[in-house]
């Protein structure tokens, strides 16, 4: 069970092994584009690669999915990056239903626990699989994998990362639970964190708050839904960022921009930010020098956190 690209490579993996994958679960083909054409989910996608039978309810609640799913007769159902399930279903397998979860669980409980590792700073994170139970990422733990987090690596890149860790890692999962003598693990609910679900307002750039943080937002926000400021009343994603040492410049002040040797910099409360690439709104991606030249950035400009006035407290 499972939906967006994330989903596919441990999909991949399970098709190939010793397992037998009885069918996957995904979400209905939602409306997409100008046309407003049924477009079906990279899960989807991958699926019929492989002719699996394949599940798109509307409800998961409902009876005659449930009958469905029952007459299947599953040993464990995988989840991957889906919808929350109710008892009944999640109920069905003999040998439970495994949810994988890209983080060290109990910390990053929730719908964005890439993007709030990175978020916060933390130089490490990992891929948890656990049994699902009625409260949300609190089940008892099968396995958990860790990995370092490289402070350039944004959301996109760690994802794809970790999405392709989750192949060896469920079937690894898998043997443990065929095991036994496997007991899994409590979660200790004194260490849990939060992890909701970003929203796009969530990417709105505060320059006061010290350049590492700004450079944390940049990365956790990646491409989508992106981090962004204001400019000449213009929307601007920051795509990328860089934090180091920068003793040729004066001091910035928040949101200030500065162009040395055709390199791009704001104030970022403690010091300044380089800026890498940058996409303004309704135009396409484009190096920090491109939207020099293209912008004719010039002293005493800032970016805004609104599109009009400066920055407020």
């Amino acid at each position: 069970m499972g939906t967006p690209e994330f989903a596919c490579p441990p999909l991949e993996t399970l098709v190939r092994s010793r397992h037998n994958v009885l069918a996957v679960v995904t979400v209905p083909d939602k409306p997409a584009g100008r046309g407003r054409k049924l477009k079906a989910c990279q899960a989807k996608l991958t699926a019929e690669l492989h002719s699996l039978p394949i599940y798109q309810p509307q409800n998961l609640r409902d009876d005659s999915f449930i009958e469905i799913m029952a007459a299947l007769k599953a040993d464990v159902f995988v989840i991957i990056a889906f919808r929350i399930l109710p008892k009944k279903l999640y109920s069905l397998p003999c040998k439970g239903a495994v949810n994988i979860h890209a983080s060290l669980l109990p910390k990053y409980r929730g719908a964005a626990p890439i993007n709030h590792a990175i978020l916060n700073g933390e130089t490490e994170t990992g891929l948890t699989s656990f049994f699902l139970a009625k409260k949300i990422d609190q089940g008892d733990i099968i396995h958990r994998v860790s990995t370092p987090i490289d402070p350039d690596e944004n959301f996109t890149s760690l994802s794809v990362r970790l999405s392709e860790m989750a192949g060896p890692f469920l079937l690894e999962t898998l043997d443990l639970i065929d095991r036994p003598d496997f007991t899994p693990k409590r979660q200790d609910d004194s260490a849990a964190t939060p992890a909701p679900k970003i929203q796009p307002e969530d990417g709105l750039l505060d320059w006061r708050m010290g350049n590492g943080r700004v450079h944390n937002h940049i990365r956790a926000f990646s491409e989508r839904p992106g981090a962004y400021s204001f400019f000449n009343d213009q929307k601007i994603k920051i795509l990328g960022s860089s934090v180091g040492q920068f003793p040729d410049l004066p001091p910035l002040e928040p949101g200030e921009l500065y162009v040395h040797r055709k390199q791009l910099f704001v104030g970022a409360g403690d010091g300044p930010l380089e800026i890498i690439t940058l996409q303004p709104e309704g135009k396409r991606v484009m190096d920090a020098l491109s939207f020099i030249n293209g912008y004719r950035i010039s002293k005493n400009q800032k970016f805004n956190n609104r599109r009009k006035g400066v920055i407020t407290d």
